[in-house]
Order: structure tokens, then C-alpha cells, then sequence
């Protein structure tokens, strides 16, 4: 039975030698693409088109017309490709836009001719180039995806989003399409996109023109901490989670997703003959740390934000599919309907009777592929979270008794949980990378949740408190006993009990700054690192630095903001913000946004340059793939444990040693 796919829905194949159909309303140009783990294309040599008709596994049929079939054989296909996608073009002198025709219909065959998945490219309107479908390897098998990513641009467009320069996907573009002889151009010749770089250690701030993408440079052994670009042949680290103003709706979680495969061979095709059993058409059986990366930490990384964007696809599937039957069965119920003979009398309770059953019929369909994906992520869930090193792992897990030191910096920190209503006990884990290019600002404040609106003032403030020092108890168990110095602003001594295990072990920078002369005394100091390091980095001698300039990185907690801060101390605030994550100088506060709305708009870009977590759940986050609203949860220690203490002992324990 073929399976009907809606925008964002996959289904997995049972066979390795498929048939490609495309039916479409007009003539087209059928093409192919064959990306890397994030989608991106190594070069023009990776997309077929009437041009260059071959890649390994497929090649792609070399006319316009209106209907195409083209075979691919996966087990050809070169092993650093794990997704292929099929593009349609309308062609130069035919209609200007796709939604100008009847809708495409794109669909997977089986050798013998039947149906395995179809999708129908409905949606559609300026758009004159489309990714209709993708192949894409997960966990050593393959799945059929409808995608339906239309471009107005056009194919060139579509070929720099998948990662082309700008010459380039033009002229590949021109050639695909006939505009220009393919021997007029070498396509192997044309410039790619090169991304920044940026070092580790004391790092040069980015110019804001050129983003805040930095790759790293050859192949190292390790990750670099912060890059969030591809190495070769790996999947792209990304960023995690950041959140933007709380104005305007959920901001998304700012990172492009390193798709992930199996470290072992493909499994062989079957023969022709084989008989299928229910144990082939079953997932393969989930594996911790099965996706690429260049240790077990950063292939661990990649699977969790795999995980991510396969639960936030299928649940997106299943929306669709339940719109997709509510607005079908009311449009069928206004047909029905509008006959007035039909209003009344057995045949209108009968047409309705058959819309709503066509309706429950379509939402059962895909209520059981989205139990049969979420069971598969459960299933993943329960591998992968007691494998995750502490940097990335709950404060429950007991990877923290036998912590010790660590002699590199970690590539992700953990803030909390990430959930959605479809099935709120399947918790992905939120990381961020290492080091933070954001500060984070942690709202104690009551308005921003309906959560926060139901506790006690009081409470909230210090369930954010204690979140925080759990976060920075965190961060400097997973460095390097001298990678991090930790300040806090504290002007009222408001979070005296929550910092109490921070003063009592001894690993603060200094005593919580208090009063207003705390304030503007750390601020002042802060402030002059971040300036000597950035004049030392321009001018390219780091190594010049002063002697009482502290090298490591820095987080300063500031708690209760704006008590004891004046308008100068806020300029300082607003400063350390923007400069101070590019060389080593991080921000974590606690606040309330309602509190500070003294200061009017001069705050605004400080609140938007922080990423948002609350203390209770709340569902103020969006990813960038479908924009769902997820829950977030802080991860906080079981009540009554001593992990936080017992780390605590261990981290001052291991300072103590390290003085000459």
C-alpha cells in the first residue's frame, strides 16, 4: 500500500534499488542532489542535471517533459552522501511559477513497479525551483522524506542555500538549465563558500557583517570548542539553543542541525528473491554515540540534536496530517451540504457520516507513523542519555560520583530539557556549545509565564538562583581547574543561601560584590580586561598582556539586577554583554525584565543578546526547522542530593593541589 506522505513526513525503505517517479503538471527538469550530514553540497559536481546527467547510484533523465523515472541504486551511493534530493525546475520559457500549475506529484517505486511512499507538492506559488523529496540515511537504513522547500529565486537560489557561492550556484544554475552550454563552463573550477575561521583560547571578535559562523582550520584530532561549521567529512557542529526578544512570539533555537550517520558499512542489498521477514522491516536497534564527529563527545552531540530535529519533523508531520483531514472533511461537508436535497433526509447524514470517517481514518494513519517514530526516539533516548559525559549528562545522572577534573574543555553544556505535549516523557536534552557566544539570562520575573504567575515571588527568585549557581557549579566541573573564574554581583545580598555552597568551597573569583560600589568595582575590572585583550588580539600580540590581567575565561552572575547599578554601571553592563563572549568574558544574570523597564528601551538590545531560561517550565522556545513551541525544563540536582556540594569539594580539592 503506498504511503501518503505530507510536507515533513518520512517513511522508511525496505529496499535499496528504488524507482524515482515524477508526474508532473507541466513540463519540468527533474534533478538531483547529493548532500553531506547538514545538507550541504560539496560541490557543483554533486548535483545532476541534463549537463552532467550521472552521480553514483542514479542518473537523472536529460529532457523537459512532464513526466520522468529515473532509478537510483543506494548501495552505489558514495559514502559521504546521506542525503539525495530531488529537485524540479520549471524550465526558461515555460510557466513562471509552480503555483500556476496543478500541484506536482513526486513518489517511490519498488523495483517491480509498486508504490512505496507518493507525495503531492501542494503549497506552492512563486516558487520556480523545489526540493520535492529526499533520501536520506538514518542509522544505517534509508528513508524517504517530503520536504516541498520551494524557491522564489529560482535554482540558484536553492543551490546557495544548500551551501554553493554565489558565482557558483549561478552559474551551475544556468547550467542546468540550458541558459549556458555546459562546455562553456568548468564546473569543478567554480569558487565554493569558505567560511571564517576563528582560534581557540583568546579569540578575536567578529566582525557583525560576517556572522557569527567561525569554522576551524584543517582536521584537527579534537573539535575545536565553538566551531559550528562542518569539518570535512563530519557532520556541522552547530551552536545550540539561543533564544532572541521575547517580543513577537517564541524565538527559534538558532543552529543549523549535523545530521548523523552509522560508523558501520550499509547493510548488503538483499537478492532478488529474498523473502521478507518482520525482523528486516524493523529499526535498527539504536546505538549511543552512532553519528559522525571526531570523538564520542561530538558524535554523542550530534546524535542528541539529531534526535532533536527527528522528533520536531515527525510532530510536524502529524499536525499536518490532522489539518490536512479537518480541512479536507469540512471541505467535504460544504459539498455535501450545498445540494439542498441533501440537507435533509439519509443521503446528508451518510455524506457526513462517510467525511468524518475519511477524517478519523487519515488521523489514525498518522497518529500510528508518529507512535511508530516516537517509539524509535524513546528507544534512542534510553541509550543515549546514560551515556552522555557530565557536560551534557542530568545532575541525576551518576556519571557525577566518579567525576574528576577534566584536562580539556567540554564542545556543549547542558541548561535543562526541551519537550513537546505529543509526548511530554521523551526529554531532549538542551546543549549549547562551548564556549558560550551568548550570555544567558535566567527570568525570575512572574509576567513571562504561566507557570512563574502560579508561584510565590519569593520562591521563583530563589528557584532562579539556585539554577544559576547550578549552572556555573557546572561550568567549571567540565573545565580545567584554571580555565574559569567565576564573579558575582549580588548588591542587596538577596542570593546569600543559594551562593553559600559557591563561598563556602572557595572557588569564587572574590566575595559577592555588594552594594553599589561592589557593582561599578567589578564592572570597572571586567570592562579593562576586555578591553586590553581586544587591543592585544588587534594587534596580534596576545602574549603582551599585562601580569594582572587573569587569562582564563570569566562568568559574571549578576543577581537582582538593577539593584545597585547606576547608568554608567548599566553602559558597563550593556558593553560586557556584546564584547565580552569574543574574548572570554561571559554573562550570566538573574532578573526580571519588568524590574528594569525603568531604563526604558536603553535595555531592549541587551534583553534580545541574552538567551532567555526560566527557572519553571515554560514553552518559550522555538526551533528553526517548523517553529513548535517547546517546553523548556531546568536541570536541577534531586532534592536533598549533595551533588552540587560533593563537586564543589572536588573542584576546590583540585585547585588546592594545582598551587605551586
Amino acid at each position: 500500500m503506498t504511503a501518503e506522505l505530507v510536507r515533513g513526513q518520512n517513511h522508511p525503505l525496505s529496499q535499496t534499488r528504488v524507482e524515482i517517479r515524477v508526474s508532473a503538471g507541466t513540463p519540468v527538469l527533474a534533478l538531483a542532489s547529493a548532500c553531506d550530514d547538514a545538507g550541504r553540497l560539496a560541490g557543483p559536481e554533486s548535483v545532476a542535471h541534463p549537463g552532467a546527467r550521472g552521480l553514483p547510484g542514479l542518473e537523472v533523465p536529460g529532457t523537459v517533459a512532464g513526466e520522468h523515472r529515473f532509478a537510483v541504486d543506494l548501495d552505489a551511493v558514495a559514502p559521504a552522501v546521506h542525503r539525495l534530493g530531488v529537485v524540479l525546475v520549471l524550465p526558461p520559457g515555460g510557466p513562471v511559477r509552480f503555483g500556476a500549475v496543478p500541484a506536482s506529484y513526486v513518489a517511490v517505486a519498488d523495483p517491480e513497479g509498486a508504490e512505496l511512499a507518493g507525495y503531492t507538492l501542494t503549497g506552492l506559488d512563486a516558487e520556480t525551483a523545489v526540493v520535492a523529496l529526499e533520501l536520506y540515511r538514518r542509522q544505517g537504513a534509508w528513508k524517504v522524506r517530503a520536504v516541498g522547500q520551494g524557491y522564489a529565486g529560482g535554482l540558484g537560489a536553492l543551490l546557495a542555500d544548500a551551501g554553493l557561492g554565489g558565482p557558483a550556484a549561478t552559474a551551475l544554475a544556468d547550467v542546468a538549465t540550458g541558459l549556458v552550454p555546459s562546455g562553456d563552463i568548468t564546473l569543478a573550477s567554480l569558487p565554493t563558500a569558505a567560511p571564517p575561521t576563528i582560534a581557540h583560547g583568546v579569540r578575536a571578535p567578529q566582525d557583525a557583517a560576517a556572522g557569527t559562523a567561525p569554522a576551524p582550520p584543517p582536521p584537527p584530532p579534537e573539535p575545536l570548542p565553538g566551531a559550528d561549521v562542518p569539518y570535512p567529512g563530519t557532520p556541522g557542529a552547530a551552536p545550540g539553543p539561543a533564544s532572541a526578544d521575547t517580543i513577537g512570539g517564541p524565538p527559534t533555537i538558532d543552529y543549523a542541525h549535523p545530521r548523523r550517520r552509522r560508523t558501520t558499512s550499509e547493510p548488503p542489498e538483499p537478492g532478488p528473491r529474498a523473502v521478507p521477514s518482520p525482523e528486516a522491516d524493523r529499526p535498527p536497534a539504536p546505538v549511543a554515540g552512532d553519528a559522525s564527529g571526531w570523538s564520542l563527545d561530538e558524535r554523542l552531540y550530534n546524535q542528541v540534536w539529531g534526535m532533536f530535529e527527528d522528533l520536531a519533523r515527525s510532530v510536524a508531520a502529524y499536525r499536518s496530517a490532522c489539518d490536512f483531514a479537518e480541512s479536507r472533511m469540512d471541505r467535504e461537508l460544504d459539498e455535501a451540504l450545498s445540494d439542498p436535497r441533501h440537507r435533509l433526509g439519509g443521503s446528508g447524514n451518510a455524506a457526513r457520516d462517510a467525511a468524518r470517517a475519511r477524517h478519523d481514518e487519515l488521523v489514525a494513519q498518522a497518529r500510528a507513523v508518529l507512535d511508530r517514530d516516537l517509539a524509535q526516539l524513546v528507544a534512542e533516548s534510553e541509550v543515549v542519555e546514560p551515556a552522555l559525559p557530565a557536560s551534557y549528562a542530568r545532575w541525576a545522572n551518576p556519571v557525577w560520583h566518579g567525576h574528576a577534573v577534566p584536562e580539556e574543555a567540554p564542545l556543549a553544556l547542558r541548561l535543562g530539557d526541551l519537550h513537546l505535549p505529543e509526548r511530554p516523557d521523551l526529554r531532549i536534552p538542551m546543549l549549547v556549545r562551548a564556549p558560550l557566544e551568548r550570555g544567558l539570562w535566567i527570568d525570575n520575573g512572574r509576567t513571562g509565564s504561566e507557570a512563574a504567575m502560579t508561584m510565590d515571588t519569593d520562591r521563583l527568585r530563589r528557584a532562579a538562583m539556585d539554577m544559576a549557581v547550578a549552572h556555573a557549579v557546572r561550568l567549571l566541573a567540565v573545565h580545567p581547574g584554571d580555565r574559569f573564574s567565576v564573579h558575582v554581583i549580588d548588591a542587596a545580598g538577596a542570593g546569600a543561601a543559594s551562593l553559600a555552597p559557591l563561598v563556602a568551597a572557595g572557588v569564587l573569583a572574590g566575595p559577592p560584590a555588594a552594594g553599589a560600589a561592589g557593582v561599578t568595582r567589578t564592572l570597572e575590572a571586567l570592562t579593562r580586561r576586555v578591553d586590553l585583550v581586544q587591543m592585544a588580539v588587534r594587534a596580534g600580540a596576545p602574549e603582551d598582556l599585562p601580569p594582572d590581567v587573569d587569562l582564563a575565561d570569566q562568568l559574571l552572575i549578576v543577581h537582582d539586577f538593577p539593584h545597585g547599578f547606576d547608568d554608567r554601571s548599566v553602559t558597563r553592563l550593556r558593553y560586557l554583554a556584546d564584547e565580552g563572549p569574543a574574548v572570554g568574558v561571559h554573562l550570566l544574570m538573574v532578573a526580571d525584565r519588568d524590574e528594569a523597564s525603568a531604563y526604558g528601551p536603553l535595555l531592549d538590545p541587551l534583553w534580545r543578546s541574552l538567551m532567555r531560561l526560566s527557572p519553571v517550565p515554560d514553552n518559550h522556545l522555538a526551533d528553526p526547522w517548523v517553529g513548535h513551541a517547546w517546553t523548556f525544563e531546568p536541570d536541577l540536582p534531586p532534592p536533598g542530593s549533595r551533588v552540587l556540594e560533593q563537586t564543589l569539594e572536588r573542584i576546590a580539592a583540585h585547585r588546592r593541589d594545582a598551587r605551586p
